[in-house]
């Protein structure tokens, strides 16, 4: 007499397998984050001479009297915030307007967004922990740390980028 087992229960067996792997590794994974304050962050300054060129016309045109970090992110801190500062793997709440280098907006939140900062583009992960709960900074990202050589729609590739953005929380 053979042995039958339904093709589903192989399945499900299956699945429950991979939920476990997947549950094991996002329990790791945030512990790593945890455990390690920069979440082994790392990024290169390789913004071209005329990108960067055109992200120092716009602060000029702009009023911005930016600072440049180490990552070639042009920045601005308006206000610093409280003590409560993010770091890389923080989960945070902010409102934000994002503009090309003409001023056109290509995204905006009035009201504050909850998201991780190790989800989002670099330029963000670098440029948000700058500030505490409570302030404001000015960020022109290079296309590198954004959405780089292939865009996101409606952003196209190898445009860098400005976000004015309001740090309502580090969760």
């Amino acid at each position: 007499m053979t042995h039958f087992t339904p093709k589903f229960i192989k399945n499900t067996s299956f699945l429950a397998i991979i939920a476990i792997f997947c549950s094991i590794f996002a329990i790791f994974s945030n512990i790593a984050c945890n455990k390690n304050s920069d979440c082994n962050f790392s990024y290169t300054n390789d913004t071209s001479s005329s990108q960067k060129a055109a992200m120092i016309a716009f602060c000029t045109a702009n009023n911005i009297n930016y600072t440049i970090h180490p990552s070639g992110v042009l920045y601005q801190i308006i206000t610093p915030g409280n003590a409560t500062k993010p770091n890389a793997c923080s989960s945070v709440s902010a409102s934000y307007t994002g503009t090309y280098l003409n001023n056109n907006v290509f995204n905006a939140s009035a009201a504050p967004v909850d998201f991780s900062l190790s989800g989002v583009i670099q330029g963000w992960t670098i440029g948000v922990p700058l500030i505490g709960v409570g302030g404001e900074i000015k960020l022109v990202i290079p296309s590198s740390l954004a959405y780089g050589t292939q865009g996101r729609s409606p952003i196209p590739p190898n445009t860098p980028l400005y976000f004015d953005v309001k740090l309502t929380a580090v969760k």
